[in-house]
């Protein structure tokens, strides 16, 4: 496990792992909305719970269907890439000068 004397450095970490985490629950969610599987099987109800408020909420600001294919998904893959990769500088350039 990451272990760090800066707290920073550390809740950067755990902060990026779970967002590696729900780049997964997203992933699932879209393969999910392709096979349709039976709605009020648990596991499926807790990804929804999960992605839908954050997807829709981003289908409220930007349009985001094409057709019949709604690409929110990819748009909160990509600005959780973009948080990622900010948490990651911060990791490294907190660490690069670190005394």
């Amino acid at each position: 496990m990451f272990t760090s004397g800066d707290p920073l450095i550390t809740l950067a970490w755990i902060i990026s792992k779970l967002l590696g985490l729900y780049i997964w629950i997203v992933i699932i969610q879209a393969i999910l909305s392709w096979v349709r599987p039976d709605p009020y099987n648990p596991i499926v109800r807790i990804i929804n719970r999960l992605v839908y408020p954050v997807t829709y909420r981003i289908s409220r600001i930007i349009p985001t269907r094409i057709g019949m294919v709604d690409i929110s998904p990819i748009i909160l893959l990509a600005l959780i890439w973009f948080v990622q990769e900010a948490l990651y500088r911060v990791i490294i350039h907190r660490e690069t000068f670190l005394p």
